[in-house]
C-alpha cells in the first residue's frame, strides 16, 4: 500500500512543487491539498492518509494549531511541519502540539524522505539547522510551569489568531459558530490572561508567539 500524504500550505506553487517531489518517491501518493489549517482537517476526516505536511503560518488556523487538533482527533494521523522558521519557540509549539517532526523549507529533497521515514517509524525528526539545543530545553520546559501562553485553549488560540489577522467580532462568530457575546469573552479572557490591555497588544503577542506570520 502507498503511503497517503496531505500537503497543507496557503501558496499553490508551494504545494505544487512538494507534490511533485513527493510523487516522484516510491510508494507515495498525494491524496489532497489544503490551503488552511482546518482544510486540512477536513482532508484528513475523508481520505484517512498516514501523514500530513503543514506549513506553520497558514490563515484562520495555523499549522501548529492544526496539528494539535490532528493529535486529538486523529491520533494515527503523523504531523510533519514544514516551516521557513528556525525559531527555537516554533520548534518549541510544534513539538507540544504533537507534531512529529519539524523541517525546514530550504532543506535537500533528500531530508524530506528521511524525515518522512523517521516520523513513520515514531520517531521525532528535527532538521540539523533546529535541533541543536531544541530537545534539551523542550525537556527542560515540559517539566518546568507553563507559560500564560501555553495554558491558553486550544479555542483560545484560535479566536487569538482570527482577532491578530484582522477579523472583526461579528466575523469571528460566524466562521466559529458561536455568538458574539462568546466571541467577546473570550476577548476579554485573553487579555486578562496575558496581561494585555488591547487588540495591537494580542497582535504583537501573535506575532512573537508565531501563531501569524509577518511573511504573509
Amino acid at each position: 500500500m502507498p503511503l497517503r500524504i496531505v500537503l497543507a500550505d496557503d501558496h499553490a506553487l508551494v504545494r505544487a512543487g512538494l507534490r511533485k517531489l513527493l510523487e516522484s518517491l516510491p510508494d507515495i501518493e498525494v491524496v489532497g491539498e489544503a490551503e488552511d489549517g482546518r482544510a486540512a482537517l477536513a482532508l484528513v476526516a475523508s481520505h484517512k492518509p498516514d501523514l500530513v505536511l503543514m506549513d506553520i503560518a497558514m490563515p484562520g488556523l495555523n499549522g501548529i494549531e492544526a496539528a494539535a487538533r490532528l493529535s486529538r482527533e486523529h491520533p494515527q494521523v503523523r504531523a510533519l511541519i514544514l516551516s521557513m522558521h528556525q525559531n527555537e519557540d516554533y520548534v518549541r509549539q510544534a513539538l507540544r502540539a504533537g507534531a512529529a517532526g519539524y523541517l525546514l523549507k530550504d532543506a535537500a529533497p533528500v531530508e524530506l524522505e528521511l524525515a518522512i521515514k523517521a516520523v513513520l517509524r515514531g520517531e521525532t525528526y528535527l532538521s540539523p539547522a533546529v535541533s541543536k539545543g531544541v530537545m534539551s530545553d523542550y525537556v527542560q520546559r515540559l517539566r518546568g510551569e507553563d507559560t500564560p501562553g501555553e495554558a491558553l485553549t486550544p479555542r483560545q488560540r484560535e479566536i487569538l489568531q482570527l482577532i491578530a489577522e484582522g477579523h472583526t467580532t461579528k466575523e469571528i462568530a460566524r466562521r466559529l459558530n458561536i455568538s458574539v457575546k462568546t466571541v467577546e469573552t473570550h476577548r476579554t479572557q485573553l487579555m486578562k490572561q496575558l496581561d494585555l490591555h488591547d487588540v495591537a497588544g494580542l497582535v504583537r503577542y501573535a506575532l512573537r508567539t508565531g501563531l501569524i506570520s509577518t511573511d504573509k
